[in-house]
């Protein structure tokens, strides 16, 4: 029997304020973190272990995790680029631990400076060192469906990427529609195709909502049997390397979608809206 209940993974405080133009004050990131998690947000992306020149929006990540009030039914996971960030992010006690690439090479080289190939060289003793810790790993792929510079990103190169990851180790693989271009249709091919290679209950959803099908693609994820989505609250966010990628898909309305489908998130949607209010005027605080 399919289950009914999904998890929502809360990526504002990650993806979401790394787009800002400004320094949000950890005091600020720590509330809203609290926030969500009172508001039954069990998988929270709190941060980030990259360096502080290239990202400085995320550069008090020890502080940040140091501070909040940690809650045993709460995951807290970091993305991690380096064998670095992972140190950084085992010494802060980090629960999961997320690494990036894509299924574009033009989009790789312009966001991290390398290949898909020397991408995965990089991030290789990263998964490595996580799992030898016993933290479980998330694998991301950019440009799931469309890039910026390539266009449509045909099947078996994302298929290739998750192959890989696959083989890594990477406990949960996460498609991601960066730019927000997909429609519902392809969603649906594309995860046909994906649950070849691995266990669809593997498979996390990522989703940008430039064309505003953000929503009808989640319900296409659903049908394909993902359980696994990506929110962002307040719709914070896009990716500052990726041009015309607005905010993430906002958490309440990836709520009241699924909850519409018959589906258990588990989320307070008032206590929701509390942290949201934290999360809206966050741009012009930062500004």
């Amino acid at each position: 029997m399919t289950s009914r209940r999904v998890r929502i993974v809360e990526v504002g405080p990650r993806d979401g304020l790394q787009s800002e133009p400004g320094l949000l004050p950890t005091e600020v990131k720590v509330r809203l973190i609290e926030r969500l998690m009172t508001a039954g947000l069990r998988r929270i992306e709190a941060t980030s272990f990259v360096s502080p020149t290239a990202v400085p929006q995320l550069g008090d990540a020890e502080a940040v995790l140091a501070a909040i009030d940690r809650r045993a039914e709460v995951e807290i996971s970091a993305l991690v680029p380096n064998t670095r960030g992972l140190e950084r992010a085992l010494a802060a006690r980090v629960d999961r631990i997320a690494v990036f690439t894509s299924a574009s090479e033009t989009f790789t080289g312009r966001n991290i400076r390398c290949t898909i190939d020397e991408s995965f060289a990089r991030f290789g003793p990263v998964v490595s060192g996580a799992k030898a810790a016993g933290i479980p790993v998330r694998g991301y792929v950019s440009m799931a469906w469309h890039c910026p510079y390539e266009g449509a990103i045909g099947a078996e190169a994302t298929l290739a990427v998750v192959r890989r990851l696959d083989a890594l180790g990477c406990d949960e693989i996460a498609l991601a529609d960066t730019v927000g271009l997909t429609s519902p249709v392809e969603v649906g091919r594309l995860l046909e195709r994906v649950a070849t290679v691995v266990a669809v209950e593997r498979v996390a959803v990522h989703l940008h909502d430039t064309s505003g099908q953000a929503l009808a693609n989640v319900e296409a994820a659903v049908l394909a049997g993902v359980r696994v989505f990506d929110g962002a609250v307040g719709g914070l966010g896009g990716c500052p390397f990726a041009p015309g990628s607005p905010g993430n898909v906002d958490t309440a309305d990836l709520v009241a979608t699924l909850e519409r489908l018959g589906l258990d998130t588990g989320i307070d949607v008032v206590k929701l809206a509390e942290a949201a209010d934290i999360a809206r005027p966050i741009t012009r605080r930062v500004a």
